[in-house]
């Protein structure tokens, strides 16, 4: 099998998103079904997402990324209308064909307990979906070894994720498609967990741990991504059906 991620683009308003959510939800994600998606997750910022401020605000006259579609199918190029399934919300959207590393789960992490919740509800907390891109100049095995080896451990050390879903762009599925290297999903317990910093970064109250920690973080992140096309949004996540 093999996963497509799909990112939809439009204002941001949490309103519209909830609509959005409620359109994939309820339309998109049953026809992804039928047109045999085996594992269905759909990644949208409502307005219980934007309880936690993006740790990357949008820049100016950008629309952020709103939602995110994954569809596991049998083989990427007999994917059956799933284009035209994603296309039918009147959204901006691209499609990539992704490799996913599933680095933590949920109950692998001291942040959360295993998954209780059925299909198809909302996960607790809120998810942080990055797009990442490789820096210029810099050849692609040390890419991977800096975000594989050194920045995703890191981040789990620094930070009180729940679950961090790694996926790395293969190509690009749909034209005009924007070029994206990475989608980096992580949850987190919490919108305050987004929005404080000390809970950000494990700090515990402490000044100074904050400030190590943080510098310590930006040393590995800039290590490995290009910061200035780094993109990001809030969102709450739906596992629709798990493989």
């Amino acid at each position: 099998m093999e996963k497509l991620v799909y990112l939809l683009w439009d204002e941001g308003s949490p309103e519209r998103g909830d609509a959005l959510r409620d359109s994939l939800l309820i339309e998109t994600a049953p026809r992804l079904q039928h047109l045999g998606g085996r594992g269905i997750t759909v990644n949208v910022h409502d307005t219980r997402a934007a309880e936690a401020p993006s740790p990357v605000p949008v820049r100016d006259g950008e629309d952020p990324h709103v939602a995110e579609v994954c569809v596991w199918v049998d083989s990427y190029d007999r994917r059956n209308g799933t284009d035209e399934a994603l296309a039918g919300i009147g959204l901006r959207f691209a499609g990539y064909l992704v490799t996913e590393s599933l680095y933590e789960d949920y109950g692998t992490t001291p942040h959360s307990g295993p998954r209780t919740w059925a299909d198809g509800t909302r996960s607790p907390g809120v998810l942080t979906v990055s797009l990442v891109h490789r820096p210029a100049g810099l050849d692609y095995q040390t890419w991977i070894e800096r975000w594989h080896g050194t920045q995703s451990p890191r981040s789990g050390e620094l930070q009180p994720r729940c679950r961090y879903v790694r996926n790395e762009v293969i190509r690009p599925l749909t034209a005009g498609a924007p070029e994206i290297h990475g989608v980096v999903e992580e949850a987190w317990p919490s919108a305050a967990h987004v929005a404080d910093p000390m809970l950000f970064f494990n700090a515990g109250g402490d000044r100074d741990r904050l400030t190590a920690n943080v510098h310590s973080m930006l040393e590995s992140v800039t290590a490995c991504l290009d910061l200035a096309r780094l993109r990001n949004s809030t969102m709450s996540e739906y596992l629709v059906t798990t493989l």
